[in-house]
């Protein structure tokens, strides 16, 4: 496993949409343990592989202390309610602010392996799995909302 550099804000990389994973092999195994150990040295709670500068469709979410769900190919199949609260982002430095979210979420995706699984969250875990998918189709949270619009026209990044 590496630590790699995260993509921050004003790349035009976070910008582009992310290409399905293809090949199930040894080269993805490593982009999901240095995205998992980017993460916890970063102290974040999900990665999208975007954000270390790979474009394809791979994210990872811590869903409990120490347990970590890889998610590949993940479309979102339902959402139910909608809950605004605080995001944060690595790609998005020291920069905090409410979101509005579906309350529950419910995804089809693949494992590391290829396994397609389906996965249902609510809450804090469904607001991190949007976020971390919005980052596949170069959505960020700031994009989301006026304080975040904000935020960008003061930073001059779109």
């Amino acid at each position: 496993m590496a630590t790699r550099k995260i993509v921050v804000i004003g790349s035009d990389t976070l910008r582009k949409k992310s290409k399905p994973v293809v090949d199930f092999d040894e080269s993805l195994a490593k982009l999901l343990d240095d995205m998992k150990q980017t993460m916890i040295e970063r102290n974040g709670v999900g990665i999208a592989a975007v954000q270390i500068g790979v474009l394809r469709r791979a994210v990872i979410i811590e869903i409990e202390s120490g347990e970590y769900l890889e998610i590949v190919n993940p479309k979102i199949v339902k959402t139910k309610g909608k809950v605004k609260g605080a995001e944060g982002c690595l790609s998005v430095p020291n920069f905090f602010t409410d979101v509005e979210r579906p309350k529950y979420v419910k995804i089809v995706a693949q494992d590391r392996n290829g396994q397609e699984f389906e996965f249902e969250a609510e809450d804090y875990i469904a607001r991190c799995i949007c976020h971390e998918l919005d980052h596949l189709d170069g959505v960020l949270f700031v994009d989301l909302t006026d304080e975040g619009k904000t935020y960008k026209k003061q930073k001059g990044v779109e």
